[in-house]
């Protein structure tokens, strides 16, 4: 048994935005900022998946601050994703009821902006089911602190006081953030990861999170005699 389980917030709780939305809000970032024509290469490098070398490298190309730069792409992204959910385009999945079953304090850690998972778990009705929530924040240090490093995953378990836990997640950095961090690792295998192979190894693999009851579900009650 877990004393906490945390779960990783797109893909695994709600659906993940598309790229189009991202790219179409870093784009918006680059113009905000008086850049009116980037380089799409640019604009993707910037949607998902920058680092902070990277970022910096692409600022300076454009005579961009890069710290005034991710304060608004972040703003932009997070903005793009909560009206994506408002509209219907974010939802989400079916099985997050299993989470009532579970025997555990539970938690959220995401690379994704904390506005963004603050506004998301909000409108979904979602949040009262977490003792914590971790996301980004808007700096270009947040950068490093992505999974697979372990620094938001650990600073949910510091303040759940866990003991003993298990991360959820549907990527590999999840799994090795969780490796990161010392703690056990349930691979979530939704439809858009059903073929995806791993260079690590999680503690379980999962179809979906009805297979967490199983793992760390209450015990049942016994009935009437």
């Amino acid at each position: 048994m877990y004393d906490a389980v945390v779960l990783d917030n797109d893909g695994v709780l709600v659906g993940r935005t598309p790229f189009d939305t991202l790219r179409e809000a870093a784009w918006d970032a680059f113009v905000s900022l008086g850049v009116e024509d980037p380089d799409l290469s640019h604009v993707d490098d910037v949607a998902v998946g920058v680092d902070p070398a990277t970022l910096t490298d692409i600022c300076e190309r454009y005579g961009v601050d890069p710290t005034e730069f991710w304060r608004v792409r972040d703003e932009t992204a997070a903005a793009a994703q909560i009206d994506a959910a408002r509209k219907g385009q974010k939802t989400p999945y079916d099985d997050v009821d299993a989470l009532r079953a579970l025997d555990a304090s539970l938690g959220v850690v995401s690379s994704n902006q904390q506005e963004t998972v603050d506004a998301l778990l909000d409108h979904f009705g979602l949040a009262g089911h977490f003792e914590v929530a971790y996301g980004r924040e808007p700096s270009v240090a947040s950068l490093s602190r992505k999974k697979p490093s372990p620094y938001y995953l650990e600073r949910a378990l510091e303040d759940m006081g866990a003991e003993t836990a298990l991360f959820v997640g549907d990527n590999e950095s999840d799994v090795r953030a969780a490796d990161n961090a010392g703690i056990d690792s349930a691979f979530l295998r939704r439809p858009h990861r059903r073929s995806t192979e791993l260079a690590c190894h999680p503690t379980y693999e999962i179809d979906d999170l009805h297979d967490l009851v199983s793992i760390c579900g209450r015990a049942p009650t016994d009935g009437p005699a």
